[in-house]
């Protein structure tokens, strides 16, 4: 099982626009962070979780092969905003998208080209499958459970795949969705920065508690903003078994 960091960014993304501290300002490959996204992949199955508006720029260095489904984790343009652009990859067949019904409700306003009953030539052929908290599915060779996390005061989802789960954008979780954690290995969570209270997302050291709580052996911080400050300097702060990911980076899991 292989995990590609797409994108470890929040929202704006680091560079962000406008700023000139010194990380937006940073030559290093790991202080650039596209907004949130990753690969993951199993024994041939290929399967992209969420498609923000920097995509086509992720997608680009990798091998051009089908993309077995999508997963969205909610609505945000930085989860979602991207999807139009995977329309390339519709030269191996539909593209199957799962999400939650308001999330997959949203989209068709978002993108109402793509659900009517005569779409225009070129137009991504998107095919919808309503993910159900806590109902498992199978994309491929992937058994997939979907986890209800709170995103503030929207309920979002993360994917548990076996000894991985991947999570973004949560503030809290009910006891009740901890059980469907239990056994996880590797964890991908969002930790926005160090300091100051979001109302919507963890800090680092939410996250470090939260990793803590369920036992995962080894923990990959994404959805970071600049103020996490440079790459490097900044992992030399966190305890053992945890890390910033970064971009391009893979994570190899055994699933076995």
């Amino acid at each position: 099982m292989k995990l590609t960091i797409l994108g470890s960014g929040t929202s704006a993304g680091v560079p962000v626009l406008g700023c000139n501290c010194e990380v937006c300002r940073s030559t290093s490959p790991k202080d650039k962070r596209y907004r949130q996204a990753a690969l993951l992949e199993v024994n041939g199955t290929r399967i992209l979780i969420d498609c923000g508006p920097d995509i086509r720029m992720q997608l680009m260095p990798l091998p051009f092969a089908p993309i077995d489904g999508v997963l969205l984790t909610h609505i945000h343009y930085d989860h979602v905003g991207g999807m139009d652009d995977l329309r390339g990859f519709c030269v191996f067949g539909d593209l199957h998208i799962y999400a939650d019904e308001p999330t997959e409700r949203q989209l068709k306003v978002t993108m109402p080209y793509c659900f009517t009953d005569e779409l225009y030539p070129g137009v991504p052929l998107l095919k919808l499958h309503t993910v159900t908290r806590n109902k498992p599915f199978v994309i491929g060779d992937v058994d997939v459970m979907p986890i209800e996390v709170m995103h503030g005061k929207l309920p979002i989802l993360g994917y548990r795949f076996g000894p991985l789960a991947y999570i973004t954008d949560m503030k809290t979780i009910a006891d009740d969705q901890l059980e469907y954690l239990e056994g996880v290995e590797v964890l991908v969570v969002n930790a926005l920065r160090w300091e100051k209270e979001h109302h919507s997302h963890q800090l680092v050291d939410d996250a470090i508690a939260f990793s803590r709580k369920i036992g995962a052996k080894h923990t990959y911080l994404v959805h970071l903003t600049h103020y996490i400050g440079f790459h490097d300097e900044a992992n030399k702060r966190l305890p053992e078994g945890f890390e910033f990911a970064y971009d391009g980076q893979e994570i190899i899991i055994d699933n076995k």
